[in-house]
C-alpha cells in the first residue's frame, strides 16, 4: 500500500499503461511540456517522449479526429479534455464517429480511445471550466462513461480503460485531484464497470459517484451524531450502470437517495430512480430523492458551494426520506 493523491494515482496509471504498451499514446492541450494543468501527465513526455505525449493544438474536433485516425493504424489514444465545457467542439466527432464507428462496420473496426474529461466545480474557476456533462455521455448509444472518485480507482481504472477496446469517456473530480488515499499497487483491481458499497450501513442508501462520494461519505460520519447509519454506494460506471448491489442495499435500508452535482432534470439521478422504483417497489418506505445541482448554467465562483450539493443537503434528503 502506499498513499497518494487521486492526480497522482492518475499518472501512475497512465505510466503503468504506457510502460506495457507501446501503441498507448496520449494526446490533448498542453499534455506534455506542462504535464496537463492539473499536472495529471507530469513527467510523461520526459519519458516516453514527444511522439508519445503530443501537445496538440488548441482543436478539440482536431484531436478526436485525429485519434480516430489513429486507431485505425492500431494505436490505444488517451486524450485529455482540458476542462469539461471544452469538450462540446468534439461532441460532434465523439457522438457521430466514435460512438458509432464500431457499430457501422458490422464490429471490424474497434475503438480503443479513452477520452479523459476533468468534471465538475468546487475549485473556484467559472463556466466552462466546473461542469458536469456526463449525462450527455451516458445517454450515447456505444460509449462507456466511467467516473473514479479516489486515487486506487484512478490508478487502475485508467489502466482499465485504456485496455478496453471500447471507447470510454473517463470522468476524472478535478476538486478531487488532491485528496490523499491508500493505492494497493500490487492487489487485483476491482471490476471496472461495477458498483461498489464503499460504507455500509442500514438505515438508508446514499448513491453518488465522482466528487460527490466524498460528500456522501462525509454525510454518513456526520449523521452518526444523530444515530443514524448510512450506508453509500459509489457507483463508479455510468454507462452501463451496475445496479445490483444499489438494489440489494435498498431493499434493507427502504430508503434511498441519489447525490449528484448535475443538474436534476434528466441527469442520472432521474434513470437511477426509476429503475430502482421498478425493481424494489415494495422494499420502499418512501419516495427515492435526488440531491443535485441546480438547473441553471454554472454560477460564479463566489456562489458555487450554495450552488453544490453539500452535507447539509445530504443530510436534509435523509431526514425527508426517514420522516415520510
Amino acid at each position: 500500500m502506499t498513499t497518494m493523491p487521486l492526480g497522482k494515482g492518475l499518472n501512475a496509471g497512465l505510466r503503468a499503461a504506457m510502460e506495457a504498451d507501446d501503441k498507448v499514446l496520449i494526446m490533448g492541450e498542453d499534455v506534455g511540456r506542462l504535464g496537463g494543468v492539473f499536472r495529471t501527465t507530469d513527467g510523461l513526455q520526459k519519458d516516453f517522449g514527444d511522439s508519445r505525449v503530443i501537445d496538440a493544438p488548441l482543436s478539440e474536433a482536431g484531436i478526436l479526429g485525429t485519434a480516430i485516425g489513429m486507431t485505425f493504424r492500431g494505436y490505444r489514444p488517451v486524450l485529455e479534455i482540458q476542462f469539461d465545457g471544452f469538450v462540446y467542439p468534439a461532441y460532434d466527432q465523439i457522438v457521430s464517429q466514435v460512438a458509432k464507428m464500431h457499430f457501422r462496420s458490422k464490429g471490424a473496426v474497434t475503438m480503443p480511445i479513452v477520452i479523459r474529461i476533468p468534471f465538475g466545480g468546487g475549485i473556484g474557476a467559472v463556466e466552462h471550466h466546473s461542469e458536469s456533462p456526463e449525462a450527455q455521455f451516458a445517454l450515447t448509444a456505444g460509449l462507456k462513461v466511467v467516473a473514479c472518485s479516489n486515487a486506487n480507482d484512478a490508478y487502475w481504472m485508467i489502466q482499465q480503460a485504456i485496455a478496453s477496446d471500447d471507447p470510454i469517456v473517463f470522468m476524472e473530480p478535478k476538486r478531487r485531484y488532491w485528496d490523499q488515499s491508500e493505492v494497493d499497487l500490487d492487489s487485483e483491481p476491482f471490476p471496472l464497470h461495477a458498483s461498489k458499497v464503499v460504507r455500509e450501513g442500514s438505515d438508508a442508501t446514499l448513491i453518488a459517484y465522482g466528487p460527490m462520494v466524498k460528500t456522501c461519505l462525509q454525510s454518513a460520519e456526520a449523521a452518526v451524531a444523530d444515530g443514524l447509519d448510512l450506508e453509500v454506494i459509489d457507483l463508479r460506471t455510468l454507462s452501463p450502470l451496475d445496479l445490483d448491489p444499489v438494489f440489494d442495499s435498498v431493499r434493507r435500508t427502504g430508503h434511498a437517495i441519489v447525490v449528484h452535482e448535475a443538474a436534476q432534470t434528466l441527469g442520472l439521478g432521474a434513470e437511477i430512480s426509476a429503475r430502482i422504483t421498478e425493481k424494489c417497489f415494495y422494499s420502499l418506505e418512501a419516495p427515492v430523492l435526488r440531491v443535485t445541482g441546480y438547473d441553471l448554467p454554472y454560477p460564479p465562483s463566489r456562489i458555487e458551494e450554495e450552488f453544490l450539493p453539500g452535507l447539509d443537503r445530504v443530510l436534509d434528503a435523509v431526514d425527508r426520506s426517514l420522516a415520510f
